[in-house]
């Protein structure tokens, strides 16, 4: 089945851009597009999207609002968030709202249309490498100086295998990594991490990772390594 895609950005251009580049994949269908957050519900409504494409600055109603707003329907598409900075304060509220995450305005297209593959499969799309600078702006000040006393409940809340493989996330490990860490399968680290989001009414491992961190800043720098959070 193909999967179904909106775009919405403020600038014609761009979204022609992106039309062509993904229109022309096999497994992509444009279904609707839209200049401004203000638009977005409606145009759920008519197209039910798998994905939406969202870019974060818009005159009316930006991609945040928007974001935030769809995430709490009970049928949410996933959303791809459009920026142009490695690591705003902007990317990091889209992340917070249930954004499975982002990727920049020059990308490379085959990397977008796998983008929008990967989070149309349930994958975030946010390396370890991005996942630590945006730990970083969590903070605020350097690692260990402060402490979310409500995150660190949460986190606590978890059995303790399922905490372990939190703090994992949280360093951006992959599922492979994850599994070999804490010798495990890697369905069996998919089905702790299944439960962690229902226990903790997360939306994806992105959030996982930024709870992770609110909870001790520390917590999510040891053992970082390469590959995307998958």
């Amino acid at each position: 089945m193909s999967i179904r895609l909106i775009i919405v950005d403020d600038d014609p251009l761009v979204r022609a851009g992106l039309t062509f580049m993904l229109g022309g994949a096999d497994d992509i269908e444009i279904v609707g597009e839209a200049a401004d957050g203000a638009e977005v519900p409606a145009l759920i409504e008519r197209t039910a999207p798998d994905v939406v494409l969202m870019d974060i600055r818009m005159p009316a109603v930006d991609g945040l609002t928007a974001t935030e707003t769809l995430r709490r329907r009970q049928d949410a598409p996933e959303v791809l968030v459009l920026t142009t900075f490695h690591a705003d304060e902007q990317v990091l509220r889209a992340l917070r709202a249930g954004a499975a995450g982002f990727v920049l305005k020059d990308t490379p297209p085959a990397e977008i249309v796998t983008a929008v593959r990967r989070v149309a499969a349930g994958d975030p799309v946010l390396s370890p490498a991005v996942t630590r600078q945006l730990m970083t702006r969590v903070a605020g000040a350097p690692a260990g100086a402060r402490r979310d006393a409500a995150a660190a409940d949460r986190l606590d809340s978890l059995a303790e295998r399922e905490r372990e493989v939190a703090l994992a996330v949280g360093r951006g490990q992959s599922n492979a990594e994850i599994a070999a860490g804490l010798y495990m399968s890697v369905p069996t680290v998919k089905a702790h991490v299944s439960r962690i989001l229902a226990k903790l009414g997360l939306n994806n491992r992105v959030q996982i990772a930024l709870l992770v961190h609110d909870a001790d800043p520390a917590m999510g720098e040891d053992g970082g390594r390469g590959g995307d959070v998958r």
